[in-house]
């Protein structure tokens, strides 16, 4: 329960709607005969091309062990952009239900939770064609909030100090202003997003691409939510990005986001302003900035792409897992053969359980007992007893592992 009273409700009885336009948002696409459109679409074909050749060289088995990792970097690296630093080792601990103690911990883990929650949903293809649209957007933000606890649920307005209850799913109803920006009046959000709807919900792959950065500025600026706006606006970008390029689910702008942070957030800002001049497009927002932050996105997605390839090359990241397997064996945490195992299932994608015998040389009883201390470690995993085994990779080896994907504990 919130500490105090609450000053105000989200429920207002009139929706405040000052008759704003929808072209007040455009440019919503970079147009045709833009000067920049070549360069762009030149980002846009290279990211294409090389997100489907990171894809294509790894076996199923570890595309699935590696998305599930990515989803608790994504949500560490989202979370911290709105200051909120939940580790993704407590992140696998609250998938876990195994929750800190302490109140404020506990929090930030059910809120890490919810967001992992949301991006399963996106990968298994719960918002397929429907990221860009009203229904979609409502649709995170519902999914999102409904699973936080009562005290993150709760916003302040920076001015007056009142605070009001977010409502999962449901339109602001009150006017909001963000930094130097006075986002629309709520009476006018609803064809605001119907606008963005009409222009980014069916769009081909390329222009998507090309547009993926336009809507994430251009549904900050609306700003729909009483909060929880940054968060919709990266899992609908995330989205976009897998739809259009079929990623897998195994690399994610965020990380890239919240590594250059004050560049982003001072591109969204620069996004805000008015046309420049007569050169500067012919909307009302600068078309000239909009270039500037979809270049930066499309860099930023092809970074990390490029990183995370470099961190699963497979003879690298056999040797950082061989490494490790070597020094658990002489710990006698692992068995020994377990490193033949793990090199089996990194090659394979994965691997029947009838054939662990023969790869450890040893009978069946043997080859179980090395299985399960595998799993026990946390880097086998299998749908069920009898199912093929397959690599795992657990937030608290990450360091060891795939050094540089996120802070060491």
């Amino acid at each position: 329960m919130p500490s105090k009273k609450p000053d105000i409700e989200a429920d207002m009885k009139t929706v405040p709607d000052r008759g704003e336009e929808t072209t007040l948002m455009e440019p919503l696409l970079i147009g045709h005969t833009s000067r920049h459109r070549p360069e762009l679409t030149d980002l846009a074909l290279e990211l294409a091309q090389k997100s489907a050749g990171f894809r294509r060289s790894l076996p199923e088995g570890v595309v699935s062990a590696l998305a599930d990792l990515v989803r608790a970097m994504n949500c560490y690296y989202s979370n911290l952009i709105e200051g909120h630093n939940t580790h993704p080792v407590d992140i696998e601990r609250a998938m876990r239900e195994d929750y800190s103690k302490e109140p404020r911990k506990r929090d930030l883990q059910l809120e890490a939770r919810a967001h992992v929650t949301v991006q399963q949903w996106i990968d298994q293809d719960g918002l397929v064609g429907k990221a860009a649209t009203r229904a979609g957007i409502c649709e995170i933000h519902k999914r999102f909030c409904e699973l936080l606890p009562d005290d993150l649920l709760w916003a302040e307005d920076p001015d007056s100090g009142e605070r009001v209850r977010v409502e999962p799913g449901a339109l602001r109803k009150r006017d909001v202003k963000v930094g130097n920006h006075v986002a629309i009046s709520p009476g006018a959000i609803p064809r605001f997003l119907d606008r963005i709807e009409a222009v980014y919900g069916d769009a081909k792959k390329t222009e998507t691409l090309l547009s993926v950065a336009a809507v994430h500025h251009r549904l900050l600026w609306i700003h729909p939510f009483i909060d929880g706006n940054g968060r919709v606006a990266r899992l609908m970008s995330y989205s976009m990005l897998r739809d259009a390029l079929d990623t897998g689910g195994i690399w994610s702008i965020a990380r890239g986001l919240a590594r250059q942070e004050s560049t982003y957030k001072g591109h969204l800002q620069a996004c805000d302003l008015p046309r420049r001049n007569d050169l500067d497009g012919r909307g009302s927002r600068s078309e000239e900035a909009l270039v500037e932050f979809t270049r930066f996105f499309l860099q930023t997605c092809l970074d990390q792409v490029t990183f995370m390839e470099s961190l699963v090359e497979p003879n690298r990241l056999r040797d950082r897992i061989r490494l490790w397997a070597e020094e658990e064996m002489r710990a006698d945490t692992l068995l020994p053969q377990a490193g033949k195992v793990l090199d089996a299932v990194l090659y394979r994608g994965e691997l029947p359980r009838g054939d662990v015998p023969e790869i450890v040389g040893t009978g069946e009883r043997q080859a179980r007992r090395v299985v399960s201390s595998l799993a026990d470690a946390g880097v086998l995993q299998s749908e069920s007893t009898r199912a093929p085994l397959r690599i795992a990779f657990p937030a608290a080896l990450a360091g060891r592992w795939m050094p540089g994907l996120f802070p060491d504990v």
